[in-house]
């Protein structure tokens, strides 16, 4: 009996055992349960909300590039201010591509798909600086200094992002949340860039025109009523004067301004500028003021001079300074 009690009482802790390990495995499995799920929760949404704004980047890249690819081929019946606005809107928005990539670094994803994308953009925003850099040179439009590099190159680069980024964008495929991210096109790398520019060179509304001219002249003391070409002067030792020359093309200008008086034998007195007109821009220039006396006839010659084929405007006068005493002429 005593024998048969030891056994059940053995039994009977054999079977606390059990329960007691049977509850606790079952506790630990779905303590591990819930604990993947609450790990695979925010991957999802993570990944979900890289996926969401990647492509939005993306979708803003394949935009610029079909906008890129329509203007080199289809504007050569623009202006010259229409097509650099038009080229500067684009290029506006390479920086805040590259704003965007560094956003997206964080938090790190599955196979380090945050350093592609962020390299990719960099990548793409190389290229397109340099395609647009190329464009401007091409039709000697106003452009801010670019990083030294060719057009050919800058389209080899493109089509290597585009083949890194065809293998990096299906990384989190077999990821929490299951996103596919969109492609990268760069027909752009795909243009014949040189003869695509020649035309646009060629383009008659885009061929650079320079020329300059002289858009006013301000006397002081003002001139008396007087034919054109006349300067009648009120009687006066100072003869100060106002020039403001005028660049007639959409490019940037260097030229000379200039003023000259001469009067009979006496030598010629003659002032100078240097400057650099901007697009279809104007620049008031005061020299020193100019010595003359009493009925002194002599000739004022206002010239502006541009460089690089620019041309040259003149204007001249035939400047009479009325005696003392004179007050008004006919």
């Amino acid at each position: 009996m005593a024998r048969s009690r030891a056994r059940r009482r053995r039994y009977s802790v054999l079977l606390v055992v059990a329960v007691v390990v049977t509850v606790a495995v079952l506790g630990f499995a779905d303590d591990v349960s819930r604990s993947a799920h609450q790990a695979i929760g925010p991957r999802r949404s993570e990944n979900r909300s890289f996926a969401q704004l990647a492509n939005n980047l993306v979708g803003q890249e394949n935009l610029l590039d079909a906008h890129f690819v329509y203007l080199v081929t289809h504007g050569g019946s623009l202006s010259r201010p229409v097509f650099a606005a038009r080229l500067t809107q684009l290029a506006d928005q390479l920086p805040l591509w590259s704003t965007e990539a560094q956003l997206l670094r964080r938090p790190i994803l599955a196979h380090d798909v945050n350093r592609t994308i962020a390299q990719v953009t960099e990548t793409v925003v190389s290229g397109y600086s340099t395609l647009f850099a190329a464009v401007a040179r091409a039709l000697t439009l106003p452009w801010p200094p670019s990083v030294p590099g060719t057009a050919s190159a800058a389209q080899g680069s493109l089509r290597a992002a585009a083949r890194e980024w065809s293998v990096a964008r299906w990384s989190l495929i077999h990821e929490p949340g299951t996103v596919t991210l969109d492609a990268l096109d760069t027909s752009s790398a795909r243009v014949d860039l040189s003869t695509t520019l020649a035309a646009l060179a060629a383009s008659p509304t885009l061929t650079l025109r320079r020329a300059v001219s002289v858009a006013a002249l301000q006397v002081v003391p003002a001139p008396l009523p007087s034919s054109v070409g006349r300067l009648l002067l009120p009687p006066t030792v100072d003869l100060r004067l106002g020039v403001v020359a005028r660049n007639e093309a959409y490019v940037d200008q260097p030229c000379v301004v200039s003023i000259s008086i001469a009067a009979g034998a006496a030598p010629a007195q003659r002032e100078a500028t240097r400057l650099t007109l901007g697009p279809l821009g104007s620049y008031a220039w005061v020299p020193s003021p100019l010595h003359v006396h009493d009925g002194e006839h002599a000739t004022l010659t206002v010239r502006v001079s541009a460089a690089d084929g620019g041309g040259t405007a003149t204007r001249t006068y035939a400047v009479v300074v009325a005696p003392s005493g004179v007050t008004a002429a006919g």
